[in-house]
């Protein structure tokens, strides 16, 4: 067992069968990209390895999802790895940078992932249509996300904000909302 499989199921997150080994390439593919393109802030496996938790974790309090949207993807955090997680669920990765949607789109290819659209856009530039669920990492303050995600939004969509301690200052009390907190990160759920 490796030590992210160990992590996973001292968390209790449960993941399909194909995860550990799609991840693993992945986690491959990121490590030999990232040299040349600089991808991403996580260098090493262990700092990789930290991401993929942390991109994981909300699927230990989410229902389950048909549709969703990640605004400014990055290199996979979190929409790449919970579609990985996640293969009943369709994600469309929206990321402005070419480098990184380029990176995206081979791994997609590359780990034939038919659950998952790159766009390779910024998400102003997207048509509106309802997603159950939108997520974003480390992209904009909690306010500019609710904005960029209005056109998306349809009576009970999820927003999922992965934010920092700073979250209890970003958010309005007349919000429908719940912070769930972990060592490193606070997650910000939002219904509409």
């Amino acid at each position: 067992m490796t030590p992210l499989e160990k992590r996973l199921k001292t968390l209790n997150i449960s993941v399909p069968d194909s995860f550990n080994e799609h991840i693993t390439h992945y986690k491959m593919l990121l490590e030999k990209w990232n040299k040349i393109h600089n991808l991403t802030g996580a260098k090493t496996l262990a700092q990789i390895d930290d991401f993929i938790i942390d991109a994981l974790y909300p699927i230990s309090f989410l229902p389950p999802l048909h549709k969703a949207m990640d605004i400014g993807t990055g290199a996979g955090f979190p929409g790449m790895i919970l579609a990985i997680a996640l293969p009943q669920t369709h994600f469309t990765l929206v990321e402005p940078l070419t480098k990184r949607a380029s990176f995206l789109q081979f791994v997609k290819a590359d780990l034939e992932l038919k659950n998952v659209d790159v766009k390779a856009l910024r998400v102003e530039q997207l048509e509106a249509e309802p997603y159950d669920l939108i997520t974003s990492r480390a992209v904009t303050d909690t306010q500019m996300l609710m904005k960029l995600s209005e056109p998306f939004c349809q009576a009970g969509t999820l927003l999922l904000f992965y934010k920092g301690e700073k979250v209890y200052d970003e958010v309005n009390e007349n919000l429908s909302y719940k912070i769930i907190e972990t060592e490193n990160r606070h997650y910000l759920l939002i219904k509409r």
